[in-house]
């Protein structure tokens, strides 16, 4: 059984890296360990528990950041928000039940370690845009900062863009600062019923492009939904836009009020049309919105069985297929095509992890920068080693 080292400080995590580093040890580098089971199997051989760092450092709501420790929860950091009525804007999944968790194990900084966002990314952002600064410890020893508290305190290499999305491979957070913002006070979603996978990404894609400023837009099922936000009055008059233009795209028409609205985008933000699958391999397809429905339409000509939904206007796509000992990978991403767009493999056995690509391949210019990047922040491969490739 792997052995494990629980650090109650920053301190405690430089001595650990430093430990690691002198002994030749490699480290499963893990909050709550709620998404352990997502990218390549790893064998190290200790974990680096960062659970006993948690709590909130600092929460200034007038200046809109919160900065908190490497193993805070997501929800609870949310809960805090909502007693100021704010939020984390990039609207972060709870990946939990779809991974065969329980819901709100999740961490802040695990979520921005794979620089996750959820329906309100179109308008928002994605999470590496609301990460203002950070601490830690590269595979050097090195305790290091960056960015600050402030969205115009980054100079130079904006360390928060390389970070997001490195699923611990280059360093140990022990504390993140993050943007936050005003939540909305009314949420409305305009539904069309009734519409196919190619009608539906035009719907949204034209809503997109309206003056309307939509803050989600999904296809799931028979449902296709977009999402206005913001105080009454600019709320109503944007949905009486939005049926106006909408009127010819097909289907009936229905809304759904600011209760039902936040049930209907939190299933979508946490996948969980797919999450009752508990069987099935799930990937995640990021594409031009208008590319979608032939890349799905490519892939249910050879497995008829897929499941899938659209969110993002149809830029990203959910698929649950069947289980298959390759996770049928060449299938997925040979039917992105030639016009741009990535696969990733979210969810599926270890011998499936094992033998396919959980990510996307790179080109060779961007493996090479990567490399680089691998090189300057651990060269040793202390984290997470063969996680990502």
């Amino acid at each position: 059984m792997t052995a494990t080292i629980k650090p109650r400080d920053a301190k405690e995590v430089q001595q650990a890296v430093e430990w690691a580093l002198s002994d030749g040890v490699t480290l499963d580098v893990r909050g709550s360990g709620s998404k352990v089971s997502l990218g390549r199997p790893m064998r190290c051989d200790q974990v680096l528990d960062l659970s006993g760092l948690s709590g909130v450092v600092d929460y200034a709501p007038e200046e809109l950041v919160v900065t908190v420790r490497a193993g805070t929860l997501l929800r609870d950091v949310e809960a805090l928000l909502a007693q100021r009525n704010q939020m984390l804007a990039f609207e972060p999944p709870d990946l939990g039940p779809l991974l065969g968790r329980d819901a709100g194990e999740g961490t802040l900084v695990g979520t921005l370690s794979g620089n996750f966002a959820g329906p309100r990314r179109l308008s928002a952002g994605a999470a590496r845009d609301h990460l203002l600064g950070f601490s830690g410890v590269n595979g050097r020893g090195e305790a290091f900062k960056s960015g600050g508290k402030v969205m115009k305190n980054v100079t130079g290499y904006d360390l928060s863009k390389v970070i997001a999305g490195s699923w611990g491979t280059l360093a140990v957070l022990d504390e993140v600062s993050v943007k936050t913002l005003p939540a909305p006070d009314q949420t409305r979603t305009l539904v069309l019923r009734g519409l196919d996978d190619a009608a539906a990404v035009k719907a949204m894609c034209g809503a997109m492009g309206s003056p309307h400023d939509i803050s989600g837009a999904a296809h799931v099922g028979d449902r296709t939904a977009l999402r206005v936000e913001g105080v009454a009055p600019s709320v109503e008059a944007r949905l009486k836009g939005l049926r106006e233009l909408l009127a010819g795209a097909g289907g009936a028409m229905e809304e759904l009020g600011t209760l039902e609205s936040r049930a209907f985008w939190r299933e979508v933000r946490d996948v969980a049309p797919l999450a009752t699958a508990k069987d099935a391999v799930v990937w995640r397809i990021s594409c031009p919105p208008t590319e979608g429905p032939a890349i799905v339409a490519r892939i249910k000509a050879q497995r008829p069985a897929v499941r899938s939904f659209y969110d993002w206007s149809g830029g990203l796509i959910w698929l649950a297929l069947p289980p298959s000992a390759d996770a049928d990978h060449a299938i997925v991403r040979g039917a992105i095509g030639k016009n741009g767009g990535h696969a990733t493999l979210i969810r599926a056995p270890e011998a499936a992890r094992a033998a396919v690509p959980v990510f996307h391949p790179q080109s060779p210019a961007l493996a090479a920068l990567a490399a680089r990047l691998k090189e300057s922040f651990d060269p040793k491969g202390l984290f997470n080693p063969g996680r990502m490739a």
